[in-house]
């Protein structure tokens, strides 16, 4: 871990979500809540080959609480969910350990959601899920969802869907990478420590998600990013595809739709890192204007 991180617990109902966290020194202004992809680990948003990687590090100097969480199925609950769970269940969990979080940590002006992959998914289907909930008005539920910024997850796979089954198996290096000019060295010997085995109840869930983002867009009634990296080979993201994407978002109050030059896949742990993080938390600023937080 980066120097000012350090592991956390929540609690997500009948079992205990690993994650790390890092807090500014003073007052926090929001929490950002990172949330990772398939077959990883929290650690991607902690990459530890450069200094400039770390969302948390960065998150915290900049003001915010930052705590990324390990899914269901992965970490500490991996045990509890050797199969995993479906997005739905993932999401009811993400509720629960998020009002934990609310109790234990100052949420500043409320949650902003940084998601990767699938955990664009999960991020898509929780705040789908917010128009069914009220916002934090001392029932101890999550503080308020301030917005989303998804990377690395579009709507139309752009591979087969049999190549879904297992984003490690051989012949995917470069569809999760990109090029290994987008990465500081030694990034694989450390992101070793960041693969994990992806669940099965979640790996046979990919093949419908088309249909599910189209549902779950029409009912994010927050300010929603997308980022696709100049080298995303996993998604569909041409002009007319992104267009369509931002169409679907009817409920948002603005969508924005960016593409990460430089960068892979896993834009969170190359060189692009930084830029990244540091437009995703503008993003977050832009987010926080709306509902007339100072800066």
């Amino acid at each position: 871990m980066s120097p000012g991180v350090r592991p956390v617990t929540l609690d997500a109902g009948p079992f205990r979500l690993s994650a790390l966290v890092a807090q500014p020194e003073g007052p926090s202004r929001a929490t950002v809540v990172a949330v990772h992809g398939g077959g990883m680990r929290a650690g991607y948003f902690d990459g530890q080959a450069h200094p400039d990687v770390s969302l948390l590090t960065l998150g915290a100097r900049l003001g915010y609480t930052v705590v990324a969480v390990d899914r269901p199925g992965y970490g500490l609950s991996a045990a509890h969910l050797p199969s995993g769970q479906t997005l739905a269940e993932q999401a009811a969990a993400l509720r629960t350990a998020l009002a934990d979080l609310a109790a234990r940590y100052p949420a500043g002006a409320g949650t902003f959601l940084v998601a990767h992959s699938f955990g664009g998914k999960l991020a898509l289907t929780y705040a789908a899920g917010q128009t069914d909930h009220a916002t934090r008005d001392g029932d101890g539920g999550p503080a308020p969802l301030l917005g989303l910024d998804v990377s690395g997850c579009g709507r139309d796979y752009a591979v087969d869907p049999e190549d879904l089954v297992d984003p490690h198996r051989h012949g995917q290096w470069k569809r999760n990478w990109g090029a290994l000019r987008y990465y500081p060295p030694q990034t694989f010997r450390d992101a070793a420590d960041l693969v994990a085995p992806m669940p099965v109840r979640e790996r046979t869930e990919a093949a419908s998600w088309p249909a599910r983002f189209t549902a779950a867009a029409g009912r994010v009634a927050v300010p929603v990013r997308l980022t696709f990296a100049e080298r995303e080979l996993w998604w569909r993201h041409g002009d007319q595809d992104l267009d369509e994407l931002a169409g679907l978002f009817t409920a948002a109050p603005f969508v924005t739709v960016d593409r990460q030059p430089e960068a892979g896949h896993n834009i969170s742990l190359g060189w692009a890192a930084r830029a990244y993080h540091l437009r995703a938390l503008a993003f977050l600023e832009e987010c926080l204007a709306r509902t007339g937080v100072p800066s």
